[in-house]
């Protein structure tokens, strides 16, 4: 059995290019007892995996040049020799960029069977739709009374913070680049939306949507984003980190905020989070999701590409903002 595989060919300079990743076909070695051979069907590509691209140390080892990349995965288990995980099975795991793989079921997990596609578990009922639930309720302690910022507010995690905030009483403001992304996300319901991009004044533009200030930031930016919060962030307002996109591709550190002191003297609590620090609660986000959707309470956009040879195309494209919530390839 051969596979296919996307391999990073050399470590970005900037904004990753399709030089930087080379298609390899490689041969699969035959399953042993214990093991299963897995045929994925979905793959996820996400901002995170930018910073797994320079080589350094932080909390996931980095990817290897000459080898295959890895990230959220849906396949089908097409061969087994373990009773753990029969034929016809779906699993998640981290084993994207590629088209097949052995496993002995080690970090995968096999899914239940719903009425749900197959695909949701990468988006609103995976990493996603956790990192938001996460966010906003173990990190910045969500309350309903407060008013809620969110940046990146079209993305995966962004939309699904949007509507859970809502859902929880808050009033919410997002933040996107472009009027398409402004448009979706008032049908979501959000209160008010800025186009960051045709915005001459940012901060300016916060204040005057949520003039009452701001209890909670969601913060998947990071520059001017991040300034601009602080400038209205209320007493006692807390932050929660979830990604700084907007640093990621930097060939050079970037300036941080000329206003940092008011965290000090607003009493913030600024605290980032990496969502598997929280995947012990994973059970209790699934349940409450779930009802959710059957509820129809809450909706999530999707931005597929085909093949698994458009896995470059679809990562890069998350840099030039063309996705409309989750980003994903279908295999």
């Amino acid at each position: 059995m051969n596979s296919t595989e996307i391999q990073l060919k050399s470590r970005p300079a900037g904004i990753p290019t399709t030089d930087d990743f080379e298609t390899v076909t490689i041969s699969l070695n035959e399953i042993s007892e214990g093991d299963i051979l897995v045929k994925n069907l979905w793959m996820s590509v996400d901002p995170y995996m930018r910073g797994r691209m320079i080589d350094r140390e932080s909390y996931i080892p980095p990817f290897q040049v000459g080898k295959a990349l890895e990230g959220g995965a849906i396949g089908e288990v097409i061969e087994s020799k373990n009773p753990a995980f029969p034929v016809g099975s779906h699993v998640s795991s981290m084993m994207g960029w590629r088209s097949h793989f052995v496993s002995n079921g080690e970090g995968l997990t096999l899914l239940p069977r719903t009425e749900l596609p197959l695909q949701s578990f990468l988006g609103i009922m995976g990493m996603p739709g956790m990192t938001a639930w996460a966010g906003l309720f173990r990190v910045a302690e969500l309350k309903p009374t407060d008013t809620v910022f969110v940046s990146a507010a079209s993305g995966a995690v962004g939309s699904v913070a949007c509507q859970i905030a809502k859902m929880h009483g808050c009033k919410v403001i997002g933040s996107v680049g472009s009027d398409e992304k402004a448009s979706l996300l008032k049908e979501l319901g959000v209160d008010a939306v800025i186009n960051y991009k045709t915005t001459e004044n940012l901060s300016q533009a916060l204040t005057e949507a949520a003039p009452e200030g701001i209890d909670v930031y969601f913060e998947n930016v990071g520059s001017e984003h991040l300034e601009a919060a602080l400038n209205n962030m209320n007493q006692n307002g807390r932050i929660a980190v979830c990604g700084l996109i907007s640093q990621y591709n930097a060939t050079e550190p970037q300036p941080g905020p000329s206003n940092l002191s008011l965290i000090i003297i607003n009493r913030l609590k600024m605290q980032g989070f990496i969502v598997f620090d929280h995947w012990d609660h994973y059970g209790e986000f699934a349940k409450q999701m779930g009802s959710w959707i059957a509820e129809g309470k809450i909706k999530w956009e999707e931005t597929i590409y085909e093949g698994l040879e458009q896995a470059p195309d679809a990562f890069i494209g998350l840099f030039e903002g063309k996705n409309k919530g989750k980003m994903l390839v279908k295999l």
